[in-house]
């Protein structure tokens, strides 16, 4: 019987957001130091969770698609972001760095091989990281597929996600002088990194706000302010990776070195409605990998917590433990 008849009710069955058995900083290398928690059961199934932005950082919430009785949960602050120091630095902050710091992880943890979960930027690494160390993904499960492509940064950032939404895209170029519009990376960068604190968390509270707004399929085009500590290292980190196309040799890498990953099976959880980063991108990865299963969920956006993304990644999960058990 299916454990989740509907999607109200599967909301209702996400794990509890259980503690964490072991916190710690790892020292990186480079004068970056990195916050990993462990959560679940010590001699579990081993799943890292890599957190989206670049620059989110990972919460409680982010162990809740997981039985905790059966899975050993690693998450960790990419540098310059949440518990990690130094805060919004990008200082010897690349995909590579961050593709080395799991490795380190992994290493430091004792485990030979462990499950990638990550969604939006997260998947972007996931992906990279995978296709990097094959030998150490038993399997991928990635939500709201980033490829990191020039497409999908002038969908976002070059106003094709702004013929939805107007009005909000109105406010995030508001702050940009009209003859700046046409590279909004660009313009915000000049201001993200200008040395001035309160004007780089002014503009970005700006940058931050445009992406909350569209995470959700309920938003109504506006979001609550971030607080300005959060903002500043989420909009530095994301800016700095995106003005540098993600450290990537070239554009489509990824889709390209899908042949290194196609024994790997995986998982593509993906809101039909996702404004962020649009179907098209799960639906090409899909095509590249015959051990994939996408799973397109209706009436649903972007963000993690929507019920039906929610629900799925759930589903996702307690599946692959029944299977390994």
């Amino acid at each position: 019987m299916d454990k989740f008849p509907d999607q109200k009710r599967a909301v209702q069955y996400l794990y509890p957001p259980f503690d964490p058995f072991d916190q710690r900083m790892v020292d990186v290398g480079q004068g970056h130091s990195v916050y990993v928690e462990q959560c679940g059961n010590p001699k579990g199934i081993p799943v890292v969770v890599l957190h989206g932005g670049p620059g989110g950082g990972c919460s409680p919430a982010m162990r809740r698609y997981f039985d905790p009785e059966i899975y050993r949960v690693v998450l960790f602050d990419q540098r310059g972001c949440g518990r990690s120091r130094p805060h919004a630095s990008i200082t010897d902050n690349t995909t590579w760095h961050l593709v080395a710091d799991i490795e380190r992880i992994r290493v430091l943890l004792g485990i030979e091989e462990w499950i990638v979960f990550g969604g939006s930027w997260g998947a972007t690494l996931s992906l990279i990281y995978a296709e990097t160390h094959p030998e150490r993904v038993t399997q991928l499960v990635l939500r709201g597929v980033f490829l990191m492509t020039q497409g999908e940064l002038d969908w976002f950032y070059g106003g094709g996600a702004g013929r939805f939404w107007p009005e909000t895209w109105a406010r995030f170029v508001a702050p940009i002088p009209e003859n700046e519009r046409g590279d909004m990376i660009a313009a915000y960068n000049r201001r993200l990194f200008s040395g001035d604190l309160n004007e780089e968390t002014k503009y970005a509270r700006a940058w931050s706000a445009w992406e909350n707004a569209l995470a959700s399929i309920q938003s109504n085009g506006r979001s609550g302010e971030s607080p300005g500590h959060y903002a500043r290292a989420f909009a530095r980190l994301e800016n700095h990776y995106f003005v540098n196309a993600g450290f990537l040799e070239f554009d489509g890498q990824i889709l390209a070195n899908m042949g290194r990953i196609s024994h790997i099976p995986g998982v593509i959880v993906q809101g039909r409605y996702d404004m962020i980063c649009p179907p098209s991108a799960a639906w090409k990865l899909n095509e590249l990998w015959p051990m994939a299963e996408l799973k397109m969920v209706r009436n649903a956006g972007h963000a993690l917590s929507e019920p039906g993304i929610s629900s799925e990644l759930v589903r996702v999960m307690d599946r692959i433990a029944e299977a390994m058990a």
